[in-house]
């Protein structure tokens, strides 16, 4: 099957890419190279570097014809939402429905869309939040994941193209970005590896959910391999404070300190938990990846990147 992956090469998509060429996928990347990097394309599949938002997106769906879009080009910073929430709606907005063009025009099949269940929810009222929780988000960021999730089960009906929305909680492991809001874990790994002190917004007992990579991986396989459309929560049901990743952390790098504590950031949620049990039973996805093993991993990844 002929795949297009926008942003690619980034932390999630160039993982997402590694497994659908194991599975025997053509894949095609577009990717701006903004936050992703393009060694972390496998050099099996197709490369352009491509902006979602331009004209230009025109020609790589016309010359590569894919049969199905994973969506996960995106502006994902949380507190730059805040601070431009114009760039971001350009990005998370114009940029989708640039995608979602180019797919009616070229017969794209289906669509899936990496959606927030950490910012989509807003301040919760269940823990952990099911996919029928109240969606009010906090900040720009998680408006724009909401609305293209709209915009999604309109060009569903407009084109009868298939389209997920897949709901990601934090998603950490190798690859993440440690220089950008979304990547906490990778943040305050690299910087205890470094003999550098981490800084906790507030109290840190604010908490999330943290979800392994391969294990978002394989919930966007679980839907590509079946007649789904509509939003699913990928994540673990467990809230971790974090305090607690600070603690652990400390633990996988054998780096002692005290906590640190800095300033609320704006647009911060204090709990963020969401419930996979819809694709757990629908589809039969679980996570398979325990925490303290997800952060062993991502530690030994920063570990060889220093070597």
């Amino acid at each position: 099957m002929k795949i297009l992956v926008t942003g690619g090469a980034g932390f999630i998509g160039s993982h997402l890419v590694d497994r659908l060429l194991q599975e025997g996928h053509e894949v095609v990347v577009a990717d701006d190279l903004s936050r992703g990097k393009r060694r972390n394309v496998s050099k099996a599949a197709g490369f352009y570097k491509r902006d979602i938002r331009s004209k230009w997106m025109d020609g790589v769906f016309r010359r590569e014809r894919p049969s199905v879009v994973f969506h996960l080009a995106a502006q994902m910073d949380v507190r730059k939402s805040v601070e431009d929430p114009m760039f971001d709606a350009e990005v998370n907005v114009l940029g989708l429905l640039n995608v979602m063009q180019m797919s009616v025009k070229y017969g794209v099949r289906k669509v899936v869309f990496a959606s927030s269940g950490g910012a989509i929810y807003g301040d919760q009222t269940v823990f952990p939040a099911p996919e029928s929780h109240p969606t009010t988000p906090v900040s720009p960021y998680g408006i724009t994941k909401l609305v293209g999730e709209h915009y999604l089960r309109y060009y569903e009906k407009l084109a009868g193209i298939q389209t997920v929305s897949l709901r990601f909680a934090n998603v950490y492991g190798p690859r993440q970005d440690p220089h950008g809001e979304a990547g906490v874990v990778a943040i305050f790994a690299q910087k205890m590896l470094r003999g550098e002190q981490p800084i906790i917004n507030g109290n840190g007992r604010q908490t999330r959910d943290f979800v392994f990579v391969d294990d978002v991986v394989e919930a966007n396989l679980a839907v590509l391999g079946k007649d789904v459309s509509g939003a699913y929560n990928v994540g673990t049901g467990v809230e971790t404070t974090i305090n607690e990743l600070f603690k652990l952390l400390s633990e996988c790098t054998k780096r002692g300190g005290k906590e640190i504590h800095g300033p609320v950031k704006k647009g911060e949620q204090a709990r963020s938990v969401i419930d996979p049990t819809k694709l757990r039973n629908e589809l039969g996805w679980d996570p398979r990846v325990s925490f303290a093993e997800g952060l062993k991993r991502t530690v030994e990844f920063f570990k060889e990147q220093a070597e």
